[in-house]
C-alpha cells in the first residue's frame, strides 16, 4: 500500500500532547503516531501546544477578531465557543479550497459539528469517528442534509447502536493501544482508578467501593471539574486513598503495572473506555460498572462488572477481581485492544473511500 495523505482533525480545545486531557486526545496521538510510522503523511489539525514529535503540521487555533458591536450583541456566545467555532470554520474553508490536491482523505476525530456540516463543500472524502453518544449538534449536522456525504465509524458496537437512528451503518473500529508501551507489570499493589476527574467518570464511587472492600486506592488523572473534585473527591482523600496527580504515559504504565486491579466506575454510558484497554494491557484486572461498551471489552477472565451505580456490589467483586490471572488479562488486550488492529481498520477504510 502506498503512503496515504491524511488530514487528521483533532480537538481544538485541548492539545494533543502529554499528559493527555482525556481518552480522545490519547487516541488521536496514538493514531497519528502509528499512521506516520507506517509511512503515511499525516497533517494534524489540533490545538496549540500539540506534540511536534508527531511529524505532522499543527493548525494553530485562530482567534476571531470581532468588532465591538458584534462582541456587545446579546447573542454573543462565550469567547471559548467562538474560538473553537472560528478554528473549525477556517479549517473547513481551507480544505474546501484545495484539500483534494493535498489529501487523499480527511479523518475527523473532533466532536465539533462543522466538519460534518461542511463536508459537502470538500472534494475529498471525509471520515468521522463517533466518540460519544448522540449530541444535538452532531445530529443536526447529519440530518440537515438529504444525503450526508460523510462515512462514519464508531468506537464500539454500543456506540454504533446508540447512533443507529441517525447513522444506520457506522462501521465499528474500536480504539486501540500500543502493546509495546502498555506492558504487563507484577501487580500485587494497591487498587488504581485513573481518568478525568469529572462526575460522569465518578471516581467518588471507586473511593467508596475500595474503602468498603478494605483495599488501598490510588487515584490519578486531570482535575477537569474543579467543583466536583473539591466537593466529591477531595474530602475523601487521605489515609487509604491517595491522589497521585495527572501522570504521563510512562508514569501510568508503572502505576497500572503494580496495581492489583483497576476500578472503572462510569456514571454515564461509556462509549468505549480506553482506560479499560490500558489496564488490561498492563495485566491488571478490571472491576467496574456494567455500563456502555465495557461489557464488549471485558470477559470473565479479565474483569468483573457490577450493576451500574451499585457501590456495595462493586466492593464485593474487588477481592475476586484481584485474583484473576494477569496472563489471561494481558492476552485479552493483545487479542482485542491492539493499536495495530485499529490502524488496519482505518487504513482499509481510507483506501475504500478514496477509490
Amino acid at each position: 500500500m502506498n503512503g496515504l495523505r491524511v488530514a487528521l482533525i483533532a480537538s481544538a480545545r485541548f492539545p494533543i500532547s502529554e499528559p493527555f486531557a482525556g481518552g480522545l486526545e490519547a487516541h488521536t496521538w496514538w493514531l497519528a503516531h502509528t499512521l506516520h510510522r507506517r509511512g503515511h503523511h499525516v497533517e494534524l489539525f489540533a490545538a496549540p501546544g500539540s506534540d511536534p514529535a508527531l511529524g505532522a503540521r499543527e493548525l494553530r487555533v485562530r482567534r476571531p477578531v470581532l468588532s465591538e458591536a458584534a462582541r456587545s450583541d446579546a447573542s454573543m456566545p462565550s469567547a471559548r465557543w467562538m474560538e473553537e467555532h472560528h478554528a473549525y470554520l477556517g479549517l473547513m474553508l481551507d480544505l474546501a479550497a484545495d484539500g483534494e490536491h493535498r489529501f487523499d482523505v480527511v479523518h475527523n476525530n473532533s466532536l465539533h459539528h462543522l466538519p460534518i456540516a461542511m463536508a459537502s463543500a470538500l472534494r475529498v472524502p471525509v471520515v468521522t469517528t463517533l466518540h460519544t453518544p448522540p449530541t444535538p449538534w452532531l445530529e443536526s449536522a447529519i440530518t440537515a442534509q438529504d444525503a450526508c456525504p460523510v462515512t462514519f465509524t464508531a468506537v464500539s458496537s454500543f456506540t454504533a447502536g446508540a447512533w443507529r437512528q441517525t447513522v444506520p451503518s457506522a462501521r465499528v473500529v474500536r480504539n486501540g493501544i500500543d502493546m509495546d508501551h502498555w506492558r504487563p507489570g507484577p501487580g500485587g499493589g494497591d487498587l488504581v482508578w485513573f481518568g478525568r476527574l469529572v462526575p460522569e467518570k465518578a471516581p467518588h464511587h471507586a473511593i467508596a467501593a475500595a474503602r468498603a472492600a478494605g483495599v488501598r486506592l490510588r487515584v490519578a488523572g486531570p482535575i477537569s471539574d474543579r467543583t466536583y473534585f473539591d466537593e466529591q473527591v477531595q474530602p475523601s482523600l487521605g489515609g487509604d486513598v491517595q491522589y497521585v496527580g495527572h501522570l504521563d504515559r510512562q508514569e501510568l504504565v508503572e502505576l497500572l503495572g503494580t496495581a492489583s486491579a483497576a476500578l472503572v466506575t462510569p456514571s454515564w454510558d461509556e462509549p468505549y473506555g480506553l482506560v479499560v484497554a490500558e489496564a488490561l494491557a498492563c495485566g491488571t484486572p478490571v472491576c467496574g460498572f456494567d455500563r456502555g461498551a465495557l461489557p464488549e471489552i471485558l470477559t470473565a477472565d479479565c474483569g468483573l462488572l457490577a450493576r451500574a451505580g451499585d457501590v456495595e456490589a462493586l466492593a464485593e467483586l474487588i477481592p475476586r477481581a484481584m485474583k484473576l490471572d494477569r496472563r489471561d488479562v494481558r492476552r485479552r488486550a493483545e487479542e482485542f485492544c491492539s493499536l495495530e488492529r485499529t490502524a488496519d481498520g482505518y487504513t482499509d477504510l481510507y483506501e475504500e473511500v478514496r477509490s
